[in-house]
């Protein structure tokens, strides 16, 4: 489902190159739920941005689906994301204004889907993250964990390929990540969806079926959770 090969990259500032990520490959299969971990610094922040297809890397390639994402031009990156892509926010990332359902269908809004279909998915969607007495609620209505339920619905209503959730956790308290970790994990399994989760919190990485750690800027761990377990 993912593919990322050989890929390294350096920030520029006038004269000043600074290296961020260096000569990094793996892959990750359809349906997995990967964890990449690493702390502040280690080059997660920008590897994910490389893999939605956010920046382009100096060198090496990013692959979804079969598709070179690094090759692709705005306008393409643009509607693949739209049609292949996921995004979860530490943030939540939620539009005050509209309502809970409102939020969840927007991203049908811009792939031209009818209301009717909208509507549809949205609730189906709400419902299975037990939100479906809540639709018509508007985010400051809801706790954060509930915000991040929607956030979650939102970024799966456009069935997409992939899933990248950034940090998020982050915002939560323990017992609410807890519930929101075990939703993303029952999601993985029921909708097939790949998942990668970038955090710094071992915890959250612990619950995955794999790490892939970064430490300044280069991989230093690709271990499926048997290994981990194995290795501990």
């Amino acid at each position: 489902m993912l593919q990322v090969k050989q890929l390294s990259h350096v920030f520029k500032n006038g004269e000043e190159l600074t290296p961020v990520l260096k000569d990094i490959s793996f892959e990750v299969k359809k349906g997995e739920i990967v964890a990449l971990l690493g702390s502040s610094g280690s080059g997660k922040s920008t590897m994910l941005n490389l893999m939605a297809g956010l920046m382009k890397p100096t060198e090496g390639s990013v692959w979804i689906h079969g598709q070179a994402v690094s090759e692709m031009n705005e306008n393409q990156l643009a509607e693949f994301r739209r049609t292949h892509i996921g995004f979860i926010f530490q943030s939540y990332e939620l539009i005050p204004h509209l309502t809970i359902m409102e939020n969840v269908e927007l991203p049908l809004v811009f792939q031209g889907i009818s209301r009717r279909e909208r509507r549809e998915r949205a609730r189906t969607l709400l419902e299975q993250v037990g939100l479906g007495d809540k639709t018509a609620l508007f985010p400051s209505q809801l706790s954060g964990g509930q915000q991040q339920r929607v956030a979650i619905s939102r970024s799966l209503v456009t069935h997409p390929h992939i899933v990248f959730a950034d940090e998020p956790t982050g915002n939560l308290d323990t017992s609410t990540e807890e519930e929101i970790l075990k939703l993303l994990l029952d999601l993985n399994r029921s909708l097939a969806i790949t998942f990668v989760i970038v955090t710094h919190e071992h915890e959250v990485a612990a619950r995955t079926d794999r790490i892939i750690q970064l430490r300044d800027g280069c991989l230093v761990e690709d271990a499926s959770q048997d290994k981990v377990g194995a290795a501990g």
